[in-house]
């Protein structure tokens, strides 16, 4: 069986996106989501995630969403690895492919998402 590595989450951002660009010009953007979970006890576990955007993914998410934004994120776990004062350390992230901004257009706030006409994409 070949490998498959897809992961589609929800959650709303943690902070604001951190865009930057690479010397060829590649938009890419770093955000945070929490992602939350009921029990059935009623408990609620929240799992905070690191999420890149690339392109103009990124830019859109700059533009249009912020803490607290609920977002749909499609994408794929990557694990990272380096080392910091003589330890390796490793963490998972998600590369984003596709996203939707979930919770109504940045005009409104009435929980609709946004439509073809106002969507920046």
């Amino acid at each position: 069986m070949a490998d498959y590595n897809k992961v589609i989450l929800i959650g709303r951002m943690t902070r604001d996106i951190e865009v930057r660009y690479t010397p060829s010009g590649a938009a890419v953007g770093d955000l945070s989501l929490a992602v939350n979970e009921k029990r059935k006890d009623g408990e609620d576990i929240v799992s905070f995630v690191d999420v890149t955007a690339w392109g103009r993914t990124a830019e859109v998410i700059a533009e249009y969403a912020g803490k607290g934004k609920e977002i749909l994120i499609e994408g794929r776990i990557r694990q990272e690895r380096w080392e910091k004062d003589g330890q390796a350390r490793s963490k998972l992230k998600v590369i984003c492919e596709r996203m939707q901004l979930l919770g109504g257009s940045p005009q409104s706030n009435d929980g609709e998402q946004a439509t073809e006409d106002n969507a920046p994409f």
